[in-house]
C-alpha cells in the first residue's frame, strides 16, 4: 500500500503542475488588469492634495468630501432603487424562462433560446439609442399606445421620477436573455434518472421545478446575482447617454459611477474619483461575500 502511494505522489504532482500552468494566464491578467489598479485607486483615494502646503499627504480627507458631497446621497439613492426595480424581476424571469425552456423541450426551444438571447446583441450605447426612440412618441411605433397613457412628448416620458424604471427596464431587455442561455445550460447538466424518479413518485412540472430543478441549479443563480449586482451597482452608461441626449432628464451625477466621472473629468479631482471606485467596490464586495458565506457556494459533494 506504501508502495503504491508512493508511485502515484510524482504523478499527482505533475498533474498540479499543469493546473497552475492553466492557470497562471488569468493569475497574470489578474494581477495586472484587476489587483494593480485596484492597489492604485485604494492608494489614491487616501493621497490629499493640500493647497496651502502645495503638496499633498495621506488621509481620510477625500472619504470626508465624498461622503459630505450633495451629490452622492442622491446618487446612491438612484442606484439603489434601481437594483430593487430591476434585479428582482430579472433573477425570477431568468429561471421561470429557462426552466419553462428547460421543461416544454420541442423543436422549437432551440429557435425559443435565440429569441430570447437576441435582446442581449444589442448592449450598451446602442440599446439605449434603441430604446430613447421606442419611447420617444414622435417616433416610437407605439406611440398610440404611449399618447393612450398621456405621454406625448418626451419631456412628459423622460421625467425624473420615470428614469429609475426606465433603466430597468432596459438593463432588463439587455441582460436577461444571455442569462436564460447559460441557466437553461444548467439545467442540462441534471441527470435524467433523477427527473424520471420524480415523475415516477407523482411530481408534477411545478414541483420538479421548484423542489429538484431549483436547488440542483442554486449555485448558478447565486453566480448570476453576484454578477448582476456588481453591474446594477455601477450603472453609467444609460443614465449618461439619456443625459447627453435631452439635456434635461437626471443629471451628470445621477448615479455613483457618474459621480466619479464628474469628479475626474470635470473637476480634475482624480482622488475623489478613486474614493468613488473604492467604495463601489467595498459595496459590491460585501454583497458578494455576504451571499458567498451564507450559503455553500463552495462547498462540494466531498464537503457534504
Amino acid at each position: 500500500m506504501v508502495n503504491r502511494l508512493a508511485a502515484l505522489a510524482p504523478r499527482r504532482r505533475r498533474s498540479d503542475a499543469h493546473g497552475w500552468w492553466f492557470l497562471a494566464p488569468y493569475l497574470v491578467l489578474l494581477l495586472v488588469f484587476g489587483l494593480l489598479p485596484t492597489g492604485y485607486a485604494i492608494y489614491d483615494s487616501f493621497v490629499v492634495d493640500s493647497a496651502a502646503t502645495a503638496g499633498s499627504s495621506l488621509g481620510t480627507g477625500n472619504y470626508q468630501n465624498v461622503f459630505a458631497d450633495f451629490r452622492f446621497l442622491p446618487a446612491l439613492a438612484h442606484v439603489g432603487m434601481f437594483l430593487l426595480l430591476w434585479l428582482p424581476p430579472m433573477v425570477i424571469g431568468v429561471l421561470f424562462f429557462a426552466l419553462l425552456l428547460h421543461d416544454r423541450v420541442s423543436r422549437v426551444t432551440g429557435a425559443m433560446r435565440l429569441i430570447f438571447f437576441l435582446p442581449g446583441a444589442v448592449t450598451g450605447s446602442a440599446s439605449v439609442l434603441l430604446w430613447y426612440c421606442m419611447l420617444q412618441p414622435s417616433l416610437s411605433p407605439f406611440a398610440p399606445m404611449l399618447k393612450a397613457m398621456g405621454l406625448t412628448s418626451d419631456a412628459e416620458v423622460f421625467q425624473d421620477g420615470n428614469l429609475t424604471l426606465i433603466f430597468a427596464i432596459m438593463a432588463f431587455t439587455t441582460g436577461v436573455g444571455q442569462w436564460i442561455v447559460i441557466m437553461y445550460g444548467a439545467l442540462q447538466n441534471i441527470s435524467d434518472e433523477v427527473l424520471e424518479a420524480a415523475a415516477l413518485d407523482g411530481c408534477g412540472p411545478v414541483r420538479r421545478a421548484l423542489l429538484i430543478k431549483l436547488p440542483m441549479v442554486t449555485k448558478y443563480v447565486l453566480y448570476m446575482v453576484i454578477l448582476s449586482f456588481a453591474a446594477g451597482v455601477q450603472i453609467f452608461v444609460e443614465p449618461q447617454l439619456i443625459y447627453q441626449i435631452t439635456r434635461s432628464a437626471g443629471s451628470p451625477w445621477w448615479s455613483l459611477n457618474q459621480f466619479g466621472y464628474a469628479l475626474a473629468f470635470q473637476s480634475g479631482d482624480f482622488g475623489g474619483a478613486a474614493t468613488v471606485s473604492v467604495i463601489l467596490l467595498a459595496i459590491s464586495t460585501l454583497a458578494a461575500l455576504l451571499l458567498i458565506f451564507r450559503t455553500d457556494f463552495f462547498s462540494t459533494e466531498m464537503d457534504r
